[in-house]
């Protein structure tokens, strides 16, 4: 459904994975955040399912064409990144949707496991991210902002497997306190019996339909609320 797009936002040059749905009609947005391993088909199906479920969905490649490879060096590629010019790289993003035309309303991000962590720290960079959704963050993120005040009025959705410590995880406290005292809303889900990445149709090892189809509505009803 999607194509491969060069685009600017911001002033910055970047590239993704673009989809816009069928119907053509001016839609709301969402940028999908890539995981440790870049942007690789399950990316590329969560943004045809965004755009099948009526969102212009976005999902920019961080790494610039460079695959992800043995499992180690997704996680050097990432690590090694700032993390703040990542997050302005998802504002840019979230400029370039603001200007299309099948671009009408607000903005969310979605993001998985690094990935959610960014979406969670991208709302802090860009007033147009106004939801975000956060598959099975990893937090708390070395050098994250500890400053979220531009959270105000804001809304993340926080889905937490039971592999990564639930809810109660400190880390997941931590961001959910910060972003309730800056004034957005956070809202935490858990799913007893997962693994990370149970939203991962591609690793059968990890992928929970339950939890993913329960994941995905409450993402979807939070976007439809935010974003019209």
């Amino acid at each position: 459904m999607g194509e491969m797009v060069t685009y600017r936002g911001d002033g910055r040059t970047g590239e993704g994975y673009l989809a816009i749905p069928a119907t053509g009609a001016a839609s709301p947005a969402v940028i999908v955040i890539q995981d440790w391993w870049g942007l690789v088909p399950h990316i590329r199906s969560v943004v045809d399912r965004f755009a099948e479920a009526g969102f212009v969905a976005l999902a920019p490649d961080f790494r610039h064409g460079e695959p992800a490879g043995k499992p180690s060096e997704p996680r050097r590629l990432l690590n090694g990144a700032q993390m703040d010019e990542t997050a302005r790289e998802i504002a840019a993003a979230a400029d370039y949707l603001a200007g299309r035309t099948e671009v009408t309303g607000k903005i969310g991000c979605a993001g998985f496991c690094a990935g959610a962590s960014l979406a969670l720290w991208a709302a802090n960079y860009s007033e147009r991210i106004v939801a975000t959704a956060a598959f099975y963050p990893r937090l708390p993120w070395e050098g994250m902002r500890t400053d979220w005040v531009d959270y105000a009025g804001k809304d993340a959705l926080v889905h937490c497997s039971e592999a990564d410590g639930t809810s109660a995880d400190p880390g997941v406290q931590a961001v959910r306190q910060a972003i309730e005292n800056a004034g957005g809303n956070c809202q935490l889900h858990d799913y007893p019996g997962t693994a990370h990445a149970f939203f991962n149709e591609d690793r059968p090892e990890k992928f929970d339909q339950r939890a993913a189809i329960s994941a995905w509505a409450r993402t979807l009803e939070l976007f439809r609320a935010k974003l019209g």
